[in-house]
């Protein structure tokens, strides 16, 4: 017995092995980016607010890539969280400057926006089971279609405690120095405070909740997962449930940042968020990933189109083609990993997650002797 034990905890933790092989591929091919851009280029690099920048200006991406792994982790697909994102913006913009409008006023409309959608489509999805693709795809387009009705041209807010909060830096003890000589410290935006709470928030779901461990189950087999006892149909709901919410606080998050709706506003913002989400070490077939990953992946976009603007390359087609040759890589990665693991690994996911009340004991049994 005591030869055995450890082996069942390693078969037990297994799964885990490969969302921690493609997260730590993920961290090193970020950290070696950037690194080799402070040796080769320095300058802008070497300053602490460059790489600070990147998390301003990609808070909102981050919130909605955490959306996204958690419904690609169920087995499922979202391509609306841009065109709610935007949807969001522009509604709340105008909410704000209207004569009852207020900053707390348009959070609250813009959760309400996010939740809408995610409700619609896990209702479709999961209960009436309907293709994730076609019913998102029709999201997007309805919620990229609300946005020209509600104003056809752009519009920037105007409201004073708005505008502050949307002009507000929180100075970090860290920095660099002036040319006079005086100390300049970096400052990051409310909006990177949001996004690295619902990083933490999302992991701590993923990690050490049932709700976690069942979005892992009927990602890794959807039958297995409801021989478990998990109800898998309202699983999935909550999956695109919490996806809309998260672009409804990552639409106010992107109005927090730029304060102005427009048409174009997170435009190619699904495809960012599932293109890092994939870079992260989520896999497309459902049942891996990692939030941390996902976090990491949208830095390491950011940082490629940071090298290239860097490199003295200003055609914006050059981003997009690195862009697409990092997710091939990262797809053909995840393709290897997922021949590793087989269908024996599959087992070994849902004797990883604890047995339901209702299982027997027989069963509990049977599960380990597998």
């Amino acid at each position: 017995m005591k030869k055995t034990n450890p082996l069942m905890i390693g078969k037990r933790r297994e799964p885990l092995t490969d969302t921690n092989l493609l997260l730590t591929i993920t961290i090193c091919i970020f950290f070696g980016m950037y690194g080799s851009a402070m040796l080769i280029w320095g300058g802008g690099f070497l300053n602490p607010q460059r790489f600070l920048d990147i998390f301003n200006g990609n808070a909102w991406l981050i919130i909605i890539a955490c959306g996204l792994t958690i419904v690609m982790i169920a087995g499922g697909i979202d391509i609306s969280v841009g065109g709610v994102v935007a949807l969001v913006v522009m509604a709340c913009v105008l909410f704000v400057d209207s004569s009852y409008g207020s900053t707390l006023g348009a959070l609250c409309l813009a959760l309400a926006i996010g939740l809408g959608f995610g409700l619609v489509h896990g209702f479709l999805i999961a209960y009436l089971d309907i293709q994730p693709f076609i019913v998102t795809l029709a999201g997007m387009f309805f919620a990229r279609g609300m946005i020209t009705i509600i104003s056809p041209a752009p519009y920037t807010a105007t409201l004073e405690s708005f505008v502050a909060i949307k002009d507000m830096r929180i100075d970090l003890p860290f920095g660099t120095v002036g040319r006079a000589g005086n100390f300049i410290p970096a400052r990051i935006e409310p909006g990177v405070l949001i996004a690295l709470a619902v990083v933490l928030a999302v992991f701590v779901i993923l990690r050490w909740t049932r709700l976690g461990r069942n979005f892992y189950a009927i990602g890794g087999n959807r039958q297995s997962a409801l021989m478990l006892g998990i109800n898998v149909k309202r699983t999935r709901f909550l999956s695109f449930v919490i996806s809309g919410l998260l672009a409804g606080i990552g639409g106010f998050v992107y109005l927090i940042h730029t304060g102005a709706g427009n048409a174009q506003n997170a435009l190619f913002g699904e495809m960012r968020a599932i293109a890092s989400s994939i870079i992260g070490g989520t896999l497309l077939t459902g049942g891996v990933g990692n939030v941390i990953g996902t976090l990491f992946g949208v830095l390491s976009l950011s940082t490629i189109n940071l090298i290239i603007v860097s490199s003295g390359i200003s055609a914006p087609w050059w981003q997009q083609i690195t862009t697409g040759a990092m997710l091939t890589f990262f797809i053909l990665l995840q393709s290897v990993v997922l021949s590793r693991r087989g269908k024996g690994n599959i087992k070994q996911l849902f004797k990883w997650l604890k047995p339901n009340k209702q299982t027997s004991k027989t069963e509990g049994a049977a599960l380990q002797n597998e």
